[in-house]
Protein backbone atom coordinates (compact mmCIF):
# COMPACT_ATOMS: atom_id res chain seq x y z
CA UNK A 1 0.00 0.00 0.00
CA UNK A 2 1.09 3.69 -0.57
CA UNK A 3 2.70 5.94 1.63
CA UNK A 4 0.01 8.52 3.13
CA UNK A 5 0.16 11.79 0.97
CA UNK A 6 -0.06 14.00 3.99
CA UNK A 7 -0.68 14.43 7.53
CA UNK A 8 -3.68 16.40 9.13
CA UNK A 9 -5.04 16.70 12.22
CA UNK A 10 -4.49 14.77 15.37
CA UNK A 11 -3.13 11.57 14.28
CA UNK A 12 -5.48 11.16 11.27
CA UNK A 13 -3.70 10.31 8.10
CA UNK A 14 -4.53 11.57 5.03
CA UNK A 15 -4.49 9.05 2.31
CA UNK A 16 -5.37 8.97 -1.80
CA UNK A 17 -7.62 5.68 -2.38
CA UNK A 18 -5.71 5.65 -6.19
CA UNK A 19 -2.46 4.56 -3.61
CA UNK A 20 -3.71 1.32 -2.45
CA UNK A 21 -4.33 0.09 -6.37
CA UNK A 22 -0.53 0.76 -6.73
CA UNK A 23 -0.20 -2.17 -4.41
CA UNK A 24 0.22 -5.90 -6.30
CA UNK A 25 -2.63 -7.26 -4.08
CA UNK A 26 -6.42 -6.45 -4.49
CA UNK A 27 -8.29 -4.16 -2.63
CA UNK A 28 -11.75 -4.57 -0.95
CA UNK A 29 -14.18 -1.81 -1.22
CA UNK A 30 -17.52 -1.72 0.53
CA UNK A 31 -20.58 0.69 -0.04
CA UNK A 32 -22.96 1.67 2.72
CA UNK A 33 -25.79 4.25 2.89
CA UNK A 34 -26.75 6.37 5.61
CA UNK A 35 -29.59 5.49 7.71
CA UNK A 36 -33.42 7.47 6.54
CA UNK A 37 -33.43 10.73 8.10
CA UNK A 38 -35.98 9.70 10.32
CA UNK A 39 -34.06 6.94 11.70
CA UNK A 40 -30.88 7.86 14.40
CA UNK A 41 -27.54 7.90 13.21
CA UNK A 42 -26.21 5.72 15.57
CA UNK A 43 -27.76 2.87 13.97
CA UNK A 44 -25.22 2.87 10.63
CA UNK A 45 -22.59 2.54 13.08
CA UNK A 46 -23.98 -1.31 13.98
CA UNK A 47 -23.13 -2.26 10.21
CA UNK A 48 -19.63 -0.25 9.85
CA UNK A 49 -18.19 -2.03 13.26
CA UNK A 50 -19.31 -5.27 11.57
CA UNK A 51 -17.93 -4.19 7.97
CA UNK A 52 -14.66 -3.16 9.69
CA UNK A 53 -14.04 -6.78 10.51
CA UNK A 54 -13.49 -7.74 6.97
CA UNK A 55 -10.25 -5.05 6.61
CA UNK A 56 -11.73 -3.35 4.03
CA UNK A 57 -9.36 -0.91 2.25
CA UNK A 58 -11.83 1.86 2.32
CA UNK A 59 -15.97 2.56 2.90
CA UNK A 60 -17.62 4.30 0.65
CA UNK A 61 -20.73 6.24 2.00
CA UNK A 62 -23.57 7.10 -0.45
CA UNK A 63 -25.75 10.75 -0.98
CA UNK A 64 -29.09 11.13 -0.75
CA UNK A 65 -30.81 12.72 -4.14
CA UNK A 66 -31.01 16.06 -4.17
CA UNK A 67 -28.62 16.48 -1.21
CA UNK A 68 -31.30 14.97 1.10
CA UNK A 69 -28.79 13.12 3.18
CA UNK A 70 -25.81 15.25 2.56
CA UNK A 71 -24.51 15.97 6.43
CA UNK A 72 -24.82 12.35 7.59
CA UNK A 73 -22.81 11.60 4.85
CA UNK A 74 -20.26 13.87 5.78
CA UNK A 75 -20.54 12.84 9.61
CA UNK A 76 -20.72 8.96 8.80
CA UNK A 77 -17.51 9.48 6.32
CA UNK A 78 -15.65 11.48 9.15
CA UNK A 79 -16.23 9.09 11.72
CA UNK A 80 -15.29 5.54 9.69
CA UNK A 81 -12.25 7.87 9.45
CA UNK A 82 -11.46 9.08 12.72
CA UNK A 83 -13.13 6.03 15.15
CA UNK A 84 -12.17 3.26 12.88
CA UNK A 85 -8.92 4.08 11.16
CA UNK A 86 -10.28 3.02 7.89
CA UNK A 87 -10.02 5.62 4.47
CA UNK A 88 -13.84 7.11 3.46
CA UNK A 89 -14.83 7.76 0.03
CA UNK A 90 -17.70 10.14 0.59
CA UNK A 91 -20.31 10.40 -2.39
CA UNK A 92 -21.24 14.03 -3.80
CA UNK A 93 -23.52 14.80 -6.43
CA UNK A 94 -24.22 17.83 -8.07
CA UNK A 95 -27.54 17.86 -9.93
CA UNK A 96 -30.48 20.15 -7.83
CA UNK A 97 -26.49 22.10 -6.15
CA UNK A 98 -25.60 25.60 -7.08
CA UNK A 99 -21.69 26.11 -7.31
CA UNK A 100 -21.78 28.06 -3.85
CA UNK A 101 -23.05 24.83 -2.30
CA UNK A 102 -20.62 22.05 -3.50
CA UNK A 103 -17.88 24.27 -2.78
CA UNK A 104 -18.96 24.62 1.06
CA UNK A 105 -19.44 20.92 0.82
CA UNK A 106 -16.03 20.21 0.07
CA UNK A 107 -14.78 22.79 2.49
CA UNK A 108 -16.61 20.52 5.47
CA UNK A 109 -15.01 17.37 4.08
CA UNK A 110 -11.48 19.50 3.66
CA UNK A 111 -11.68 20.20 6.97
CA UNK A 112 -13.29 16.39 8.47
CA UNK A 113 -9.85 15.36 6.66
CA UNK A 114 -11.94 13.78 4.15
CA UNK A 115 -9.33 13.17 0.88
CA UNK A 116 -11.26 11.13 -1.36
CA UNK A 117 -14.69 11.95 -2.67
CA UNK A 118 -17.01 9.70 -5.42
CA UNK A 119 -18.27 12.39 -7.72
CA UNK A 120 -21.41 11.90 -9.28
CA UNK A 121 -23.85 14.33 -10.74
CA UNK A 122 -26.79 12.16 -9.25
CA UNK A 123 -30.59 10.88 -10.21
CA UNK A 124 -32.95 13.37 -11.94
CA UNK A 125 -35.90 13.94 -9.78
CA UNK A 126 -38.74 12.14 -10.59
CA UNK A 127 -41.47 13.30 -9.44
CA UNK A 128 -41.13 16.69 -10.24
CA UNK A 129 -42.32 17.98 -13.64
CA UNK A 130 -40.98 21.55 -13.66
CA UNK A 131 -37.27 19.81 -12.88
CA UNK A 132 -35.35 21.00 -15.99
CA UNK A 133 -31.69 19.56 -16.35
CA UNK A 134 -30.59 22.31 -18.31
CA UNK A 135 -31.83 25.49 -16.27
CA UNK A 136 -29.20 23.77 -13.39
CA UNK A 137 -25.51 25.13 -12.36
CA UNK A 138 -24.45 21.49 -13.09
CA UNK A 139 -25.53 19.25 -15.70
CA UNK A 140 -22.79 16.52 -15.85
CA UNK A 141 -19.99 15.26 -13.36
CA UNK A 142 -16.88 16.20 -15.19
CA UNK A 143 -18.35 20.19 -14.31
CA UNK A 144 -17.89 18.88 -10.33
CA UNK A 145 -14.74 16.88 -11.22
CA UNK A 146 -13.66 20.24 -12.87
CA UNK A 147 -14.46 22.35 -9.74
CA UNK A 148 -13.20 19.69 -7.25
CA UNK A 149 -9.75 19.70 -8.91
CA UNK A 150 -9.81 23.36 -8.63
CA UNK A 151 -10.88 23.54 -5.55
CA UNK A 152 -8.06 20.81 -3.52
CA UNK A 153 -6.18 17.95 -3.86
CA UNK A 154 -8.95 15.50 -3.34
CA UNK A 155 -8.66 11.74 -4.54
CA UNK A 156 -11.72 11.49 -6.99
CA UNK A 157 -13.60 8.37 -7.97
CA UNK A 158 -16.41 8.81 -10.42
CA UNK A 159 -18.80 5.49 -12.05
CA UNK A 160 -18.91 3.36 -14.91
CA UNK A 161 -21.70 1.78 -17.18
CA UNK A 162 -20.36 -0.89 -18.36
CA UNK A 163 -23.96 -1.44 -19.94
CA UNK A 164 -23.97 2.13 -21.00
CA UNK A 165 -25.71 4.56 -19.21
CA UNK A 166 -29.55 4.67 -18.90
CA UNK A 167 -29.88 7.99 -20.40
CA UNK A 168 -27.54 7.36 -23.64
CA UNK A 169 -28.74 5.81 -26.70
CA UNK A 170 -24.91 4.60 -27.80
CA UNK A 171 -22.60 2.67 -25.97
CA UNK A 172 -19.77 4.16 -28.36
CA UNK A 173 -21.27 7.89 -26.81
CA UNK A 174 -21.18 6.96 -23.62
CA UNK A 175 -17.42 5.42 -23.42
CA UNK A 176 -16.36 9.08 -25.50
CA UNK A 177 -18.36 10.87 -22.46
CA UNK A 178 -16.28 8.57 -19.92
CA UNK A 179 -12.96 8.66 -21.63
CA UNK A 180 -14.04 12.85 -20.67
CA UNK A 181 -15.00 12.79 -17.40
CA UNK A 182 -11.63 10.60 -16.47
CA UNK A 183 -9.63 13.21 -18.45
CA UNK A 184 -10.70 16.07 -16.49
CA UNK A 185 -9.13 14.17 -13.49
CA UNK A 186 -10.89 10.94 -12.19
CA UNK A 187 -8.34 8.58 -10.65
CA UNK A 188 -10.15 5.44 -10.50
CA UNK A 189 -13.70 4.07 -11.92
CA UNK A 190 -16.34 1.76 -9.90
CA UNK A 191 -18.47 -0.28 -11.71
CA UNK A 192 -22.49 -0.22 -11.46
CA UNK A 193 -23.68 -3.64 -10.98
CA UNK A 194 -23.24 -6.47 -13.54
CA UNK A 195 -24.49 -9.87 -13.14
CA UNK A 196 -22.57 -11.74 -15.88
CA UNK A 197 -18.41 -10.82 -15.60
CA UNK A 198 -18.02 -11.28 -19.28
CA UNK A 199 -19.81 -7.84 -19.56
CA UNK A 200 -17.11 -6.01 -17.48
CA UNK A 201 -14.50 -7.79 -19.22
CA UNK A 202 -15.68 -6.60 -22.72
CA UNK A 203 -16.39 -3.10 -21.15
CA UNK A 204 -12.71 -2.94 -19.20
CA UNK A 205 -11.63 -3.68 -23.35
CA UNK A 206 -13.30 -0.93 -25.09
CA UNK A 207 -11.85 1.05 -21.88
CA UNK A 208 -8.65 0.86 -22.68
CA UNK A 209 -8.78 0.86 -26.25
CA UNK A 210 -10.66 4.21 -25.90
CA UNK A 211 -7.84 5.39 -23.81
CA UNK A 212 -8.64 4.83 -20.59
CA UNK A 213 -5.75 3.94 -17.99
CA UNK A 214 -7.18 4.49 -14.70
CA UNK A 215 -8.21 1.41 -12.71
CA UNK A 216 -11.89 -0.44 -13.27
CA UNK A 217 -13.45 -1.54 -10.14
CA UNK A 218 -16.07 -4.06 -10.90
CA UNK A 219 -19.18 -3.33 -8.59
CA UNK A 220 -21.31 -6.22 -7.00
CA UNK A 221 -24.11 -6.29 -5.68
CA UNK A 222 -25.81 -10.07 -4.23
CA UNK A 223 -28.86 -10.75 -5.26
CA UNK A 224 -30.81 -11.69 -1.55
CA UNK A 225 -34.64 -11.59 -3.01
CA UNK A 226 -36.56 -11.58 -5.78
CA UNK A 227 -37.73 -8.05 -5.19
CA UNK A 228 -34.74 -6.59 -5.26
CA UNK A 229 -34.32 -8.03 -9.10
CA UNK A 230 -37.33 -5.72 -10.70
CA UNK A 231 -36.36 -2.82 -8.23
CA UNK A 232 -32.47 -3.51 -9.86
CA UNK A 233 -34.15 -3.81 -13.73
CA UNK A 234 -36.03 -0.83 -12.97
CA UNK A 235 -33.46 1.21 -11.74
CA UNK A 236 -30.45 0.62 -14.00
CA UNK A 237 -31.97 -1.79 -16.32
CA UNK A 238 -28.83 -4.14 -15.96
CA UNK A 239 -29.29 -7.50 -17.52
CA UNK A 240 -30.18 -10.55 -15.87
CA UNK A 241 -28.48 -13.80 -16.71
CA UNK A 242 -30.27 -16.87 -17.26
CA UNK A 243 -28.94 -18.85 -14.54
CA UNK A 244 -29.44 -16.02 -12.05
CA UNK A 245 -33.32 -15.73 -13.22
CA UNK A 246 -33.56 -19.54 -13.15
CA UNK A 247 -32.74 -19.12 -9.11
CA UNK A 248 -34.80 -16.59 -8.87
CA UNK A 249 -37.39 -18.95 -10.35
CA UNK A 250 -36.23 -21.65 -8.25
CA UNK A 251 -36.31 -20.47 -5.16
CA UNK A 252 -38.57 -17.25 -5.16
CA UNK A 253 -41.15 -18.47 -2.29
CA UNK A 254 -38.49 -19.69 -0.33
CA UNK A 255 -36.60 -16.58 1.28
CA UNK A 256 -33.79 -18.33 2.88
CA UNK A 257 -32.66 -20.07 0.02
CA UNK A 258 -32.84 -17.46 -2.10
CA UNK A 259 -30.43 -15.63 0.29
CA UNK A 260 -28.28 -18.61 0.22
CA UNK A 261 -28.07 -18.94 -3.62
CA UNK A 262 -27.60 -14.90 -3.82
CA UNK A 263 -24.42 -15.17 -1.79
CA UNK A 264 -23.02 -18.73 -3.39
CA UNK A 265 -24.06 -16.23 -6.83
CA UNK A 266 -22.03 -12.94 -6.22
CA UNK A 267 -18.81 -15.21 -4.46
CA UNK A 268 -18.46 -17.22 -7.29
CA UNK A 269 -18.28 -13.86 -9.44
CA UNK A 270 -15.78 -12.31 -7.44
CA UNK A 271 -13.99 -15.16 -7.50
CA UNK A 272 -13.53 -15.09 -11.00
CA UNK A 273 -13.11 -11.41 -11.14
CA UNK A 274 -10.30 -12.02 -8.69
CA UNK A 275 -8.62 -14.90 -10.75
CA UNK A 276 -8.80 -12.66 -13.59
CA UNK A 277 -6.56 -10.34 -11.98
CA UNK A 278 -8.83 -7.37 -11.18
CA UNK A 279 -7.48 -4.14 -8.89
CA UNK A 280 -10.03 -4.55 -6.43
CA UNK A 281 -13.94 -5.88 -5.61
CA UNK A 282 -16.49 -3.66 -4.39
CA UNK A 283 -19.27 -4.77 -2.34
CA UNK A 284 -22.66 -2.56 -2.43
CA UNK A 285 -23.24 -4.11 1.02
CA UNK A 286 -27.22 -2.47 0.96
CA UNK A 287 -26.19 -2.45 4.90
CA UNK A 288 -26.36 -6.04 5.46
CA UNK A 289 -22.86 -7.23 6.80
CA UNK A 290 -23.94 -10.84 7.73
CA UNK A 291 -24.44 -11.79 4.21
CA UNK A 292 -21.53 -9.66 3.19
CA UNK A 293 -18.98 -11.10 5.63
CA UNK A 294 -20.14 -14.72 4.13
CA UNK A 295 -19.27 -13.18 0.72
CA UNK A 296 -16.03 -12.09 1.80
CA UNK A 297 -14.81 -15.08 3.69
CA UNK A 298 -16.02 -17.49 0.70
CA UNK A 299 -13.45 -15.49 -1.77
CA UNK A 300 -10.70 -14.31 1.35
CA UNK A 301 -9.97 -11.07 -0.20
CA UNK A 302 -9.31 -8.16 2.00
CA UNK A 303 -6.06 -6.81 3.71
Amino acid sequence: MGEPTAVLGVGIEIMKIIDMYRSNQPVLSLEIFPPRPDYPLETIFTTVEQLTRLHPGFISVTYGAGGSNRDRTVEIAARIKKDYKIESLAHLTCVCHTRQEISDILDSLQQENIQNIMALRGDIPENDPSFNINQQEYRYAFELINDARGKADFGIAAAAHPEGHPECRKLSEDLANLKHKVDCGVDFLITQLFFDNRIYYDFADRAIAKGISCPIIPGIMPVLNAKQIKRIIYLCGASIPSRLLNLVDRYESIPSDMEKAGIEYASRQVEELLDEGVPGIHLYTMNKPDQITQIVNNVGIGR
